[in-house]
């Protein structure tokens, strides 16, 4: 019985790009790992920006210190 979590920041996420997410994710187990699919679970989490960190650095921070 697959779990799988994924966190993205909350910038939009379309609920169709969510829903390709989750059937990606759910073939990906079947093919792989031969889980069956009634029993594969995907949760998506939505972050707040700024509430996701990288390197050290609130996100938005990290970004603008790349673009540099």
């Amino acid at each position: 019985m697959p779990y799988v979590n994924i966190k993205v920041t909350r910038e939009g996420v379309t609920p169709d790009q969510k829903a390709e997410l989750i059937s990606g994710v759910t073939d990906l187990l079947v093919r792989v790992l031969d889980k069956s699919p009634a029993t594969t679970f995907v949760v998506i989490d939505e972050v707040a920006l700024e509430d996701w960190g990288i390197g050290g650095l609130p996100v938005e921070q990290y970004r603008n210190a790349l673009a540099r």
